[in-house]
Protein backbone atom coordinates (compact mmCIF):
# COMPACT_ATOMS: atom_id res chain seq x y z
CA UNK A 1 0.00 0.00 0.00
CA UNK A 2 0.82 3.36 -0.74
CA UNK A 3 0.74 4.69 2.82
CA UNK A 4 3.87 2.66 3.77
CA UNK A 5 5.82 5.42 1.65
CA UNK A 6 4.67 8.46 3.87
CA UNK A 7 7.72 7.31 6.57
CA UNK A 8 11.40 5.99 6.40
CA UNK A 9 11.93 3.84 9.22
CA UNK A 10 14.68 4.48 12.02
CA UNK A 11 16.33 3.49 14.92
CA UNK A 12 14.59 5.97 16.81
CA UNK A 13 10.96 5.77 15.13
CA UNK A 14 10.70 2.50 15.21
CA UNK A 15 8.42 2.62 18.31
CA UNK A 16 6.44 5.85 17.62
CA UNK A 17 4.63 5.36 20.95
CA UNK A 18 8.24 6.27 22.61
CA UNK A 19 8.89 8.88 20.44
CA UNK A 20 5.13 10.91 21.06
CA UNK A 21 5.86 10.43 24.43
CA UNK A 22 9.17 11.90 24.39
CA UNK A 23 7.85 14.89 23.20
CA UNK A 24 5.29 15.40 25.08
CA UNK A 25 7.49 14.79 28.24
CA UNK A 26 9.54 17.68 27.33
CA UNK A 27 7.18 20.00 26.44
CA UNK A 28 5.11 19.26 30.15
CA UNK A 29 8.35 18.48 32.04
CA UNK A 30 9.51 22.60 31.31
CA UNK A 31 9.53 25.27 34.05
CA UNK A 32 5.52 26.65 32.99
CA UNK A 33 6.42 30.11 34.18
CA UNK A 34 3.71 33.47 34.20
CA UNK A 35 5.42 35.24 31.59
CA UNK A 36 3.23 38.71 31.61
CA UNK A 37 5.18 40.03 29.00
CA UNK A 38 2.25 42.43 27.57
CA UNK A 39 1.73 44.23 31.40
CA UNK A 40 2.93 47.64 30.07
CA UNK A 41 0.47 46.86 26.80
CA UNK A 42 -2.53 45.67 29.34
CA UNK A 43 -2.08 49.07 31.04
CA UNK A 44 -2.04 51.34 27.76
CA UNK A 45 -5.20 49.14 26.63
CA UNK A 46 -6.90 50.43 30.03
CA UNK A 47 -6.21 53.94 28.99
CA UNK A 48 -7.11 53.90 24.86
CA UNK A 49 -9.74 51.07 25.07
CA UNK A 50 -10.00 48.32 23.71
CA UNK A 51 -7.49 47.81 20.95
CA UNK A 52 -9.07 44.79 18.58
CA UNK A 53 -5.83 45.28 16.02
CA UNK A 54 -3.37 44.39 18.11
CA UNK A 55 -5.33 41.69 19.90
CA UNK A 56 -6.01 39.89 17.04
CA UNK A 57 -2.69 40.17 15.11
CA UNK A 58 -1.32 38.91 18.69
CA UNK A 59 -2.83 35.72 18.23
CA UNK A 60 -2.08 35.03 14.62
CA UNK A 61 1.37 35.88 14.97
CA UNK A 62 4.11 33.64 15.95
CA UNK A 63 5.82 33.39 19.71
CA UNK A 64 8.17 32.66 21.76
CA UNK A 65 6.17 31.04 24.09
CA UNK A 66 3.14 29.47 24.26
CA UNK A 67 0.21 31.37 26.06
CA UNK A 68 -2.23 28.90 28.05
CA UNK A 69 -4.63 31.11 29.41
CA UNK A 70 -4.77 34.70 31.29
CA UNK A 71 -6.35 35.57 34.69
CA UNK A 72 -7.21 39.28 35.26
CA UNK A 73 -3.77 40.56 34.16
CA UNK A 74 -1.07 37.36 34.85
CA UNK A 75 -0.48 35.65 31.12
CA UNK A 76 0.35 31.98 32.16
CA UNK A 77 2.75 30.39 28.94
CA UNK A 78 5.30 27.27 28.37
CA UNK A 79 8.47 28.74 27.98
CA UNK A 80 10.60 27.88 24.62
CA UNK A 81 13.95 26.99 23.62
CA UNK A 82 16.01 30.44 22.52
CA UNK A 83 18.76 29.17 20.32
CA UNK A 84 20.88 32.30 19.14
CA UNK A 85 24.51 33.05 18.07
CA UNK A 86 26.00 36.04 18.26
CA UNK A 87 29.55 37.56 16.61
CA UNK A 88 30.76 39.18 19.78
CA UNK A 89 28.63 36.86 22.42
CA UNK A 90 28.65 33.48 20.72
CA UNK A 91 25.93 30.23 21.33
CA UNK A 92 23.35 31.64 24.03
CA UNK A 93 20.66 28.57 24.74
CA UNK A 94 18.13 29.31 27.36
CA UNK A 95 14.36 29.21 27.69
CA UNK A 96 11.83 32.37 26.81
CA UNK A 97 11.26 32.18 30.21
CA UNK A 98 14.28 34.64 31.44
CA UNK A 99 13.09 37.05 29.20
CA UNK A 100 10.68 38.69 32.74
CA UNK A 101 7.75 40.09 31.60
CA UNK A 102 9.32 40.67 27.93
CA UNK A 103 11.12 43.65 29.07
CA UNK A 104 13.98 42.74 30.59
CA UNK A 105 17.56 42.25 28.88
CA UNK A 106 19.25 38.74 29.47
CA UNK A 107 22.74 38.27 28.37
CA UNK A 108 22.38 41.07 26.20
CA UNK A 109 19.31 40.06 24.57
CA UNK A 110 15.77 41.24 24.60
CA UNK A 111 12.34 41.10 23.17
CA UNK A 112 11.78 44.28 21.11
CA UNK A 113 8.81 45.63 22.25
CA UNK A 114 8.54 49.36 20.55
CA UNK A 115 5.65 49.51 18.06
CA UNK A 116 7.80 51.78 15.46
CA UNK A 117 10.91 48.80 15.22
CA UNK A 118 11.08 47.20 12.46
CA UNK A 119 12.15 44.12 14.68
CA UNK A 120 9.21 44.50 16.41
CA UNK A 121 8.32 40.95 18.08
CA UNK A 122 11.56 39.61 17.77
CA UNK A 123 14.86 38.89 19.49
CA UNK A 124 17.24 41.85 19.57
CA UNK A 125 20.99 42.06 20.46
CA UNK A 126 22.33 44.82 22.64
CA UNK A 127 25.39 46.33 21.10
CA UNK A 128 28.22 48.36 22.53
CA UNK A 129 26.92 51.70 20.85
CA UNK A 130 24.19 51.26 23.07
CA UNK A 131 22.10 50.25 19.52
CA UNK A 132 19.73 47.01 19.14
CA UNK A 133 19.87 44.57 16.09
CA UNK A 134 19.18 41.54 15.19
CA UNK A 135 21.71 38.22 16.06
CA UNK A 136 23.37 36.80 13.09
CA UNK A 137 21.59 33.48 13.71
CA UNK A 138 18.45 32.81 15.47
CA UNK A 139 17.27 29.61 15.25
CA UNK A 140 14.39 29.57 18.44
CA UNK A 141 11.96 26.98 18.88
CA UNK A 142 8.91 29.80 18.06
CA UNK A 143 5.26 28.89 19.00
CA UNK A 144 4.59 27.43 15.16
CA UNK A 145 8.09 25.82 14.94
CA UNK A 146 6.62 23.31 18.07
CA UNK A 147 3.69 22.88 16.35
CA UNK A 148 5.62 21.97 13.33
CA UNK A 149 7.64 19.52 15.85
CA UNK A 150 4.10 17.89 17.34
CA UNK A 151 2.23 17.41 14.05
CA UNK A 152 5.01 15.71 12.35
CA UNK A 153 5.46 13.46 15.28
CA UNK A 154 1.82 12.75 15.25
CA UNK A 155 1.86 12.09 11.81
CA UNK A 156 4.89 9.87 12.44
CA UNK A 157 2.91 7.90 14.77
CA UNK A 158 -0.28 7.48 13.13
CA UNK A 159 1.26 6.20 9.94
CA UNK A 160 3.83 4.46 11.15
CA UNK A 161 1.03 2.45 13.37
CA UNK A 162 -0.88 2.31 9.91
CA UNK A 163 1.78 0.91 7.89
CA UNK A 164 2.50 -1.49 10.76
CA UNK A 165 -1.00 -2.52 10.79
CA UNK A 166 -1.38 -3.21 6.68
CA UNK A 167 2.04 -5.47 7.06
CA UNK A 168 0.52 -7.44 10.03
CA UNK A 169 -3.29 -7.59 8.56
CA UNK A 170 -2.40 -8.38 4.97
CA UNK A 171 -5.46 -9.22 3.12
CA UNK A 172 -7.87 -8.49 6.13
CA UNK A 173 -10.68 -6.11 6.78
CA UNK A 174 -9.11 -2.50 7.97
CA UNK A 175 -9.44 -2.16 12.23
CA UNK A 176 -9.06 0.51 14.13
CA UNK A 177 -7.18 3.60 13.09
CA UNK A 178 -6.42 1.72 10.10
CA UNK A 179 -10.29 1.70 8.74
CA UNK A 180 -10.71 5.38 9.88
CA UNK A 181 -8.03 6.44 7.66
CA UNK A 182 -8.23 3.93 4.64
CA UNK A 183 -11.71 6.00 2.97
CA UNK A 184 -9.30 9.00 2.83
CA UNK A 185 -5.78 7.53 1.73
CA UNK A 186 -8.57 5.66 -0.88
CA UNK A 187 -9.58 9.11 -2.14
CA UNK A 188 -6.14 11.08 -2.46
CA UNK A 189 -5.47 8.09 -4.61
CA UNK A 190 -8.48 7.23 -6.70
CA UNK A 191 -9.90 10.91 -7.09
CA UNK A 192 -6.60 13.28 -6.94
CA UNK A 193 -3.81 11.17 -7.77
CA UNK A 194 -5.46 8.66 -10.42
CA UNK A 195 -7.96 11.29 -11.68
CA UNK A 196 -5.17 13.98 -12.41
CA UNK A 197 -1.78 11.95 -13.49
CA UNK A 198 -1.64 10.06 -16.11
CA UNK A 199 1.61 8.32 -16.11
CA UNK A 200 2.15 6.49 -12.88
CA UNK A 201 0.40 8.37 -10.39
CA UNK A 202 1.47 5.80 -8.08
CA UNK A 203 5.24 7.59 -7.86
CA UNK A 204 3.44 10.95 -6.53
CA UNK A 205 1.18 9.56 -3.92
CA UNK A 206 3.87 9.51 -0.81
CA UNK A 207 4.47 13.49 -1.43
CA UNK A 208 0.54 14.25 -2.16
CA UNK A 209 -0.30 11.54 1.07
CA UNK A 210 1.53 13.68 3.11
CA UNK A 211 0.80 17.26 1.89
CA UNK A 212 -2.66 16.12 2.42
CA UNK A 213 -2.60 15.24 5.61
CA UNK A 214 0.11 17.72 6.76
CA UNK A 215 -2.60 20.07 6.03
CA UNK A 216 -5.74 18.48 7.03
CA UNK A 217 -4.10 17.82 10.64
CA UNK A 218 -2.35 21.19 11.31
CA UNK A 219 -5.44 23.08 9.94
CA UNK A 220 -7.77 21.29 12.47
CA UNK A 221 -5.08 21.88 15.40
CA UNK A 222 -5.29 25.52 14.55
CA UNK A 223 -8.56 25.43 15.38
CA UNK A 224 -8.73 23.88 18.94
CA UNK A 225 -8.15 26.65 21.72
CA UNK A 226 -6.04 24.58 23.90
CA UNK A 227 -2.31 23.42 24.10
CA UNK A 228 -0.93 21.83 22.09
CA UNK A 229 -3.73 23.58 19.28
CA UNK A 230 -4.07 27.37 18.38
CA UNK A 231 -0.97 27.84 16.64
CA UNK A 232 -1.59 29.49 13.32
CA UNK A 233 0.44 27.32 11.40
CA UNK A 234 -1.05 26.59 7.99
CA UNK A 235 -2.08 30.33 8.31
CA UNK A 236 1.90 31.03 8.17
CA UNK A 237 2.83 32.18 4.94
CA UNK A 238 6.43 30.86 5.52
CA UNK A 239 4.94 27.30 5.82
CA UNK A 240 2.28 27.61 2.59
CA UNK A 241 5.68 29.01 0.74
CA UNK A 242 7.30 25.71 1.11
CA UNK A 243 5.27 23.66 0.64
CA UNK A 244 4.30 25.34 -2.66
CA UNK A 245 8.12 25.28 -3.43
CA UNK A 246 8.12 21.09 -3.06
CA UNK A 247 5.13 21.36 -5.83
CA UNK A 248 7.14 23.50 -7.95
CA UNK A 249 10.02 21.64 -7.70
CA UNK A 250 8.95 18.06 -8.54
CA UNK A 251 6.48 20.18 -11.35
CA UNK A 252 10.01 21.18 -12.56
CA UNK A 253 12.03 18.28 -12.32
CA UNK A 254 9.56 15.50 -13.42
CA UNK A 255 8.59 17.45 -16.56
CA UNK A 256 9.20 15.73 -19.71
CA UNK A 257 9.96 16.79 -23.25
CA UNK A 258 6.74 17.31 -24.41
CA UNK A 259 6.17 19.70 -21.23
CA UNK A 260 9.25 22.10 -21.87
CA UNK A 261 8.49 21.65 -25.55
CA UNK A 262 5.08 23.07 -24.94
CA UNK A 263 6.50 26.15 -22.88
CA UNK A 264 9.21 27.13 -24.96
CA UNK A 265 7.34 25.97 -28.55
CA UNK A 266 3.98 25.45 -28.10
CA UNK A 267 2.64 24.05 -31.32
CA UNK A 268 -0.84 25.54 -32.52
CA UNK A 269 0.79 29.13 -31.75
CA UNK A 270 1.00 31.35 -34.35
CA UNK A 271 4.70 32.27 -35.24
CA UNK A 272 3.98 36.07 -34.88
CA UNK A 273 3.31 35.31 -31.25
CA UNK A 274 7.38 33.92 -30.65
CA UNK A 275 9.29 35.70 -33.47
CA UNK A 276 10.81 38.66 -33.14
CA UNK A 277 9.35 38.57 -29.25
CA UNK A 278 8.96 35.27 -27.69
CA UNK A 279 5.77 36.34 -26.10
CA UNK A 280 3.77 33.20 -25.45
CA UNK A 281 7.59 31.23 -24.03
CA UNK A 282 7.33 34.77 -21.34
CA UNK A 283 3.69 34.09 -20.50
CA UNK A 284 4.76 30.16 -19.77
CA UNK A 285 7.68 30.65 -17.67
CA UNK A 286 5.67 33.18 -15.71
CA UNK A 287 3.24 30.37 -15.12
CA UNK A 288 5.33 28.22 -13.93
CA UNK A 289 5.55 30.61 -10.94
CA UNK A 290 2.42 32.38 -10.55
CA UNK A 291 1.03 28.05 -9.79
CA UNK A 292 3.23 27.73 -6.71
CA UNK A 293 2.54 31.18 -5.80
CA UNK A 294 -1.40 31.15 -5.59
CA UNK A 295 -1.07 27.62 -3.92
CA UNK A 296 0.93 29.93 -1.36
CA UNK A 297 -1.14 32.83 -0.81
CA UNK A 298 -5.08 30.82 -1.35
CA UNK A 299 -3.83 28.58 1.61
CA UNK A 300 -2.11 31.11 3.79
CA UNK A 301 -5.30 33.69 2.98
CA UNK A 302 -8.04 31.15 3.55
CA UNK A 303 -6.89 29.96 7.14
CA UNK A 304 -5.61 33.55 8.30
CA UNK A 305 -8.76 35.08 7.11
CA UNK A 306 -10.97 32.46 9.21
CA UNK A 307 -8.69 33.36 12.31
CA UNK A 308 -9.20 36.91 11.63
CA UNK A 309 -13.26 36.66 11.21
CA UNK A 310 -13.44 34.39 14.84
CA UNK A 311 -11.32 36.89 16.37
CA UNK A 312 -13.11 39.89 15.07
CA UNK A 313 -16.41 37.92 16.41
CA UNK A 314 -14.89 38.16 19.82
CA UNK A 315 -14.01 41.50 19.98
CA UNK A 316 -17.25 43.07 19.31
CA UNK A 317 -17.89 42.12 22.89
CA UNK A 318 -15.29 44.02 24.25
CA UNK A 319 -15.86 47.15 22.41
CA UNK A 320 -19.32 47.26 22.39
CA UNK A 321 -18.86 46.21 26.45
CA UNK A 322 -16.91 49.60 26.80
CA UNK A 323 -19.97 51.39 26.18
CA UNK A 324 -22.47 49.57 27.94
CA UNK A 325 -22.25 46.34 30.06
CA UNK A 326 -25.49 45.22 28.65
CA UNK A 327 -24.87 46.38 25.16
CA UNK A 328 -21.91 44.18 25.66
CA UNK A 329 -23.75 41.22 27.47
CA UNK A 330 -26.47 41.71 24.45
CA UNK A 331 -24.05 41.46 21.16
CA UNK A 332 -21.84 38.63 23.25
CA UNK A 333 -25.21 36.31 21.89
CA UNK A 334 -24.42 37.35 18.41
CA UNK A 335 -20.90 37.08 18.81
CA UNK A 336 -21.15 33.62 20.22
CA UNK A 337 -23.56 32.41 17.66
CA UNK A 338 -21.63 33.89 14.68
CA UNK A 339 -18.31 32.14 16.19
CA UNK A 340 -19.76 29.25 16.23
CA UNK A 341 -21.47 29.24 12.68
CA UNK A 342 -17.44 30.21 11.36
CA UNK A 343 -16.32 27.12 13.53
CA UNK A 344 -18.73 25.10 11.82
CA UNK A 345 -17.55 26.83 8.86
CA UNK A 346 -13.83 26.61 9.41
CA UNK A 347 -14.08 22.51 9.71
CA UNK A 348 -15.62 22.21 6.80
CA UNK A 349 -12.95 25.04 4.97
CA UNK A 350 -9.84 22.88 6.51
CA UNK A 351 -10.63 19.86 4.29
CA UNK A 352 -12.03 22.07 1.03
CA UNK A 353 -7.92 23.50 1.79
CA UNK A 354 -6.15 20.27 2.09
CA UNK A 355 -8.22 19.03 -1.13
CA UNK A 356 -7.77 22.06 -3.16
CA UNK A 357 -3.56 22.23 -2.41
CA UNK A 358 -3.45 18.38 -3.23
CA UNK A 359 -5.45 18.61 -6.22
CA UNK A 360 -3.80 21.52 -8.02
CA UNK A 361 -0.56 19.98 -7.01
CA UNK A 362 -1.73 16.70 -8.50
CA UNK A 363 -3.18 18.55 -11.45
CA UNK A 364 0.52 20.31 -12.17
CA UNK A 365 2.30 17.07 -11.85
CA UNK A 366 -0.22 15.17 -14.74
CA UNK A 367 -0.01 18.42 -16.71
CA UNK A 368 4.35 17.89 -16.59
CA UNK A 369 4.20 14.63 -17.31
CA UNK A 370 1.35 14.11 -19.83
CA UNK A 371 2.84 12.30 -23.31
CA UNK A 372 1.04 14.80 -26.13
CA UNK A 373 0.64 13.17 -29.50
Amino acid sequence: MEIKKLVMYNNFTRNPLFFSLFVLLFVFMLPTEMLAQHDEEIHETKEKGFQPGPFIFDHIADAYDWHVLTIGENHYSIPLPIILYSESRGFHVFMSSKFHHGHDIYNGFKIELDEASPNKGKIVELLENGEFEKPIINISITKNVFALFFSVALMLYIFISIAKSYKKNTGKAPKGMQSFFEPLIIFVRDDIAKASIQNKPEKYMPYLLTIFFFIVLNNLLGLVPIFPGGANLTGNITVTLVLAVFTFVITTVKGNKAYWTHIFNAPGVPWWLKIPIPLMPVVEIVGMFTKPFVLMVRLFANITAGHIIVLGFYSLIFIFGEKSIFAGYGISIVSILFTIFMSILELLVAFIQAYVFTLLSALYFGMATEEHH
